[in-house]
């Protein structure tokens, strides 16, 4: 089949500048490259043409040549396809280096990508600690070729630019300059017979299960960071590393506040007039409460040391439990006769039963007692 015109693949004019190439094969990268359309083959062509056609557009000598003879002055020199191309990767590696990780930047080795992962936890687990599973998709040295690209059987070539060396030589004026070289990146290797796996990049997408140990006190917003779990480097770049971010559902009794436990316990009527003692659940077990007569809505009962022991440091919380007097409700005839005769045996004497009525009443006559001309 013909290939098609080099300009045309990319969508732009023949005077289009780098920057206009290198914008064009970004978009057509981001579209067919295989991570993002796994077993499409009309993509993966897609993919493959738009890299060549960039290889060559963005080489001087090479898109000179093919202005003026077209096609076949390139295909012996331009590494087409995979072919002396420097690896599935190289042109990709080129644009994309700082969205998928890069190849290599100065001749040196790039980490693989970080990951991060949500992990949401119960209160319980996150106060005591504990071994989660979580499945991540991420990206792993191939299996098939162990990492090199090349078809098992077949290793990399040195690169023909370099020479294996991963450096070239480049004078300017009176300056002889020494940079990474282009082609192979500063591998100074070049794949010409490419893994049917991983069509020679060395790194496939794949999901894999990892035990997560939570350390005790962790709270919303830490980070547990597991080495080297990221994503696979480019060959031989070390992979990079995964962020677990702790997040700790809503509990229905306890609030959390630091290393503090804040709950709130509702008493009937009578236990607040009266006093008495009540069952109070706690993360490690239950206590008993103990309510002192006359207790008010709102009076906060300290407990020391049932809160959660800080992840960074040697502090245990308390447990805070807030007691609120609730109103009965669904009275009988004989309840409501019985308070209005209750209310009845106050009457007189408020300011000495309901001190705060007292004052508040107070404060309202002499408000509106201000109010008159």
């Amino acid at each position: 089949m013909a290939k098609r015109d080099y300009y045309e693949v990319l969508g732009v004019a023949r005077n289009a500048t780098e920057s206009d190439l290198k914008k064009a094969y970004r978009r057509l990268a981001m579209k067919h490259h295989p991570d993002r359309n796994l077993g499409d083959t009309h993509a993966e062509g897609h993919f493959t043409e738009a890299k060549e056609a960039y290889e060559v557009l963005t080489d001087a000598r090479k898109r000179a040549a093919y202005d003026q003879f077209g096609h076949g002055a390139v295909d012996a020199s331009a590494g087409g396809g995979f072919a002396g191309a420097g690896g599935f990767g190289d042109i990709f590696d080129t644009v994309f280096g700082d969205i998928f990780g890069g190849a290599r930047r100065g001749g040196q080795a790039q980490h693989g990508a970080d990951l991060a992962y949500d992990l949401e936890l119960s209160l319980e687990d996150a106060v005591a600690g504990t071994t989660a599973k979580i499945e991540v998709q991420t990206v792993v040295a191939c299996r098939t070729c162990h990492g090199s690209g090349a078809r098992p059987g077949t290793t990399p070539v040195p690169c023909s630019t370099c020479g294996g060396h991963g450096q070239v030589r480049m004078q300017q004026g009176f300056f002889s300059i020494q940079q990474t070289c282009p082609r192979c990146r500063g591998t100074g290797k070049m794949v010409r017979d490419p893994c049917g796996t991983c069509l020679g990049q060395g790194r496939v997408r794949d999901r894999k299960t990892l035990s997560v140990k939570v350390p005790a006190g962790v709270d919303t917003g830490d980070r547990i960071r597991l080495a080297g779990e990221g994503e696979a480097g480019p060959s031989p770049g070390a992979p990079g590393d995964l962020y677990v971010t702790i997040h700790v559902k809503k509990h229905p009794i306890f609030t959390r506040e630091d290393s503090d436990l804040y709950c709130e316990v509702p008493i009937s009527f009578v236990t607040g007039a009266l006093g008495g003692e009540l069952d109070v659940p706690a993360l490690d077990g239950r206590f008993v409460l103990k309510i002192p007569p006359e207790t008010q809505t709102g009076r906060l009962f300290r407990m020391k040391g049932k809160g959660v022991k800080s992840v960074r440091g040697h502090r245990v919380g308390d447990l805070l439990c807030r007691v609120y007097v609730e109103t009965p409700i669904h009275l009988g005839r004989e309840q409501k006769d019985l308070l209005r005769e209750f209310e009845r045996s106050l009457a007189g004497a408020e300011g000495r039963h309901s001190p705060k009525t007292s004052s508040w009443l107070d404060g309202v006559k002499r408000f509106f007692e201000d109010m008159k001309p």
